[in-house]
């Protein structure tokens, strides 16, 4: 049995030396104990045999040199002797860290993604405050609570970013400080060892607040890079709360302002709507997509209607319900009487999704976060045109405009007031549904039942 003694959490160096004669010996890695310091990982190890010596020197690919630089720096107790393990494999098969689908490696890459992802955390949401020395001189200190140990990789960093400044950073495990010249290292700290605030935040939280855009916010997004975790070192964040349960009362003030500061034309501010959404990028749908389908008709419009997203031909034609959808959907308005440049028609999502296959583009269902990401649109549309009745065409666009999930079976044909603005809104099938019937009796039904369901949609306007 060996057992081998680092100094530190991340002490690569002393794992490299110890490592490289074990792996010349081939020794098995359930006879290595590796610890930190005096706090061994194997009380019952028993009596160690001192590290094997000679040996003929062998070299690992730099590919296996970054990820121990990355995976000696997780708290994971077994990183040792899982970078000891992959050392060895590849003694005797070339190439095998390049073999991502085995499970060692794809472990290995998993912990130094983590390590990576927390690095980057600590750069981005780090914040220094400024106290004054015995002799008046400032300093900054920043408190942070990493997930892993690397606050000395880190350093540089920071010393590169502040070279001028004298600073400390303090976190449970260790402490750093720089004076300009020289870094040295302390003991862990408590987050009282820290200040609490400084003037300069407040200019930083006005100056936060300003820039702050609710069009553009996206919470999920949002805190999936920003967890809340840091947001208690981070003066702008206890501002976020606020501001986004202010978003949608200052994006309805936006439309507003659009509506009365340009005369009354709609038709503009419309246009501006237009042309924002044109550049949506709230979620990955507009990658693969040719374009952003938008709403059409007229934007003073009594009577709406709102489908699931863009087929393959809305997608290329930049316009709603123009493929054999839409020509059931035209067929079913002028059944119950009612002119299609009559009435705003749009979707609850504005990308089209899809599956490619061959040549051809299958629709897939959109997502509830991709329905969510673009019910803003929905809203300012609805906004803008007013319109007294509003027709779901399907559970997607059902879900859009009640903000919840709908069974049509359950409420169709029945009137519905819909969040926010009072209006009334009507739930049937999407026109696509009738042509998937391919039994022609149930066909003329269903749609004979669609057509009934647009004609009790007009009577509501009164």
């Amino acid at each position: 049995m060996y057992a081998v003694t680092l100094d530190q959490p991340d002490d690569l160096d002393g794992w490299r030396d110890a490592a490289r004669p074990l792996a010349t010996a081939g020794v098995n890695p359930a006879d290595i104990v590796w610890q930190v310091g005096k706090q061994p990982t194997d009380l019952f190890a028993g009596t160690t045999d001192p590290l094997p010596s000679g040996g003929k020197p062998f070299g690992v690919p730099r590919a296996f040199l970054d990820l121990a630089k990355s995976v000696v720096l997780h708290r994971d107790p077994e990183r040792f002797a899982l970078l000891y393990t992959l050392l060895l494999r590849q003694r005797t098969q070339a190439g095998a860290i390049a073999d991502k689908a085995d499970p060692l490696v794809r472990r290995l890459e998993h912990l130094a993604q983590e390590v990576r992802r927390d690095i980057h955390k600590m750069r981005a949401f780090l914040r220094f405050r400024e106290v004054a020395e015995d002799d008046g001189t400032p300093r900054f200190v920043a408190w942070f609570e990493p997930d892993h140990h690397i606050l000395r990789y880190n350093a540089k960093f920071f010393i590169d970013r502040f070279a001028a400044m004298r600073w400390s950073i303090l976190t449970p495990e260790l402490s750093i400080h720089w004076d300009g010249e020289t870094l040295s290292e302390g003991p862990g700290a408590v987050k009282s060892d820290a200040p609490g605030g400084d003037p300069i935040e407040e200019m930083w939280k006005t100056y936060y607040a300003s820039i702050f855009n609710p069009a553009r916010v996206k919470i999920g997004a949002m805190l999936k890079e920003m967890p809340r975790k840091y947001w208690k070192n981070m003066p702008e964040t206890a501002l976020v709360p606020g501001l986004i349960a202010a978003a949608q009362a200052r994006e309805s003030g936006m439309i507003e302002t659009a509506r009365h500061e340009i005369g009354g034309n709609v038709a503009a501010a419309w246009a501006a709507l237009r042309d924002e959404a044109a550049g949506c990028t709230r979620c990955p749908l507009y990658k693969p997509a040719t374009q952003t389908v938008f709403g059409e008709g007229p934007v003073d419009a009594a009577l709406m209607f709102v489908g699931e997203q863009p087929g393959d031909q809305e997608d290329l034609a930049g316009r709603p319900f123009v493929g054999p959808a839409g020509q059931v959907f035209d067929r079913a308005l002028a059944s119950a009487g009612i002119d299609r440049a009559s009435v705003y028609v749009t979707n609850a999502v504005k990308h089209f999704k899809f599956e490619q296959r061959g040549p051809r583009r299958i629709h897939a269902k959109p997502g509830t976060g991709e329905i969510d990401a673009c019910r803003w649109w929905v809203e300012q549309e609805r906004l803008l045109v007013r319109p007294k009745v509003t027709v779901a065409l399907g559970a997607t666009a059902a879900r859009s405009l009640l903000g919840r999930t709908v069974t049509i079976g359950k409420e169709r044909g029945r009137p519905l007031e819909l969040p926010g603005d009072g209006g009334t809104a009507l739930i049937t099938v999407h026109p696509s549904y009738l042509l998937r019937l391919s039994d022609r009796a149930m066909a003329e039904q269903e749609t004979a039942r669609f057509v009934a369901d647009i004609e009790a949609a007009r009577a509501l306007l009164g």
